[in-house]
């Protein structure tokens, strides 16, 4: 293979290579947040039973809890899958504009923004008020 006919192939699989990261990056984040609904689905279920024991599932059997206890233990992995899913999408970031580098493409504008924070909100709500 000759010198320019490898340099294209070192540039596709550069760019394959990237775009297979955002794909997969994304695919962990819809499979998260499907488990993210599933425990909010069963911390719903949770207020609604009046029962003080419920029976949670750990893999192949299940396990009869005290119902404060199962609340905690769902909760706790809810709060484990946000911060994945907020690391995963602080990637997918970097993900994408790495891809659009390698492509040749600007990057993304607006892309890094952040929502105000309520410290950086009071001044604005007070002009608004008046």
């Amino acid at each position: 293979m000759d010198w320019e006919s490898q340099r294209v192939v070192d540039y596709l699989t550069e760019v394959e290579e990237a775009a297979e990261q955002v794909l997969t990056t994304k695919q962990q984040m819809i499979d998260l947040d499907m488990k993210r609904n599933g425990n909010r689905e069963a911390l719903n279920a949770l207020r609604k039973m009046c029962s003080d024991k419920v029976k949670v599932c750990f893999g192949n059997t299940f396990i009869k809890l005290p119902k404060s206890t199962a609340k905690e233990m769902i909760q706790k992995d809810q709060d484990q899958l946000d911060s994945e899913l907020n690391h995963l999408r602080q990637g997918l970031k970097a993900n994408v504009n790495h891809l659009n580098k390698t492509q040749g493409k600007p990057e993304l504008r607006g892309y890094n923004l952040l929502p105000l924070s309520t410290e950086e909100m009071k001044p604005i709500e007070s002009v608004l008020k008046l």
